[in-house]
Order: C-alpha cells, then sequence, then structure tokens
C-alpha cells in the first residue's frame, strides 16, 4: 500500500533585481512570502541584486524564518558581491549558511 501526499513538493524560484533596500523592501515582502505556501524548496537567486542595505538583511532574516517555519529550504543562490558583503559585515554569514551560498547548476 502506497501514500501519496496530497501536497504538492514544489521547488520555486525567484530572481531578484536591483536594489533590496528601505526603498524596495516592503513591495517585495509580499512577494517573497507568497513563494512560501506549498513550496518544498524556495531558491532566491540574488546574482542581479547591486546594494542590500538593513531594511533588505531584515527581509532576507524574515523569509529565512519563513521558510524554517514551514520546513522549506531556502536556497540563496548566486549573491552579488553586494549581497555577500552586506550579509558578512552584518555577521550573518553562519545564519544564511545552511545550506550554504549556492552556485544555481545552470551557471
Amino acid at each position: 500500500v502506497s501514500m501519496k501526499s496530497t501536497v504538492p513538493m514544489l521547488r520555486r524560484i525567484q530572481v531578484m533585481e536591483g536594489p533590496l533596500t528601505i526603498y524596495t523592501a516592503t513591495e517585495q515582502k509580499d512577494l517573497l512570502l507568497s513563494l512560501f505556501p506549498l513550496a518544498h524548496e524556495v531558491e532566491l537567486d540574488l546574482s542581479n541584486v547591486d546594494e542590500l542595505d538593513s531594511a533588505g538583511l531584515q527581509l532576507l532574516i524574515l523569509i529565512k524564518r519563513e521558510s524554517l517555519k514551514g520546513s522549506t529550504q531556502l536556497l540563496l543562490s548566486n549573491p552579488s558581491v553586494a549581497v555577500i558583503e552586506a550579509i558578512r559585515l552584518s555577521g550573518l554569514d553562519d545564519y544564511f549558511a545552511n545550506p550554504p551560498f549556492a552556485q544555481s547548476l545552470g551557471a
């Protein structure tokens, strides 16, 4: 007897572009939170993020917490130099290192 899950295990990919700052974080929040219902894995491609400030970092923390709440794997892929520098300066390397930053297989 095999049991099939009724919840699809979806992989959602969102490409982030431009600044992730106090000026854009609010509008990005709803979009990012909408990725989680029913998703088994969410990948945020951060290769085109050219600026990340404390509001952007807070948004990434919120998204990480949301992923942990729902047992969704969050993958931050292809982080730009701006993203890497902001996360290192904030001391959040370890917080976002599970799983570690990844390079997309297609890159």
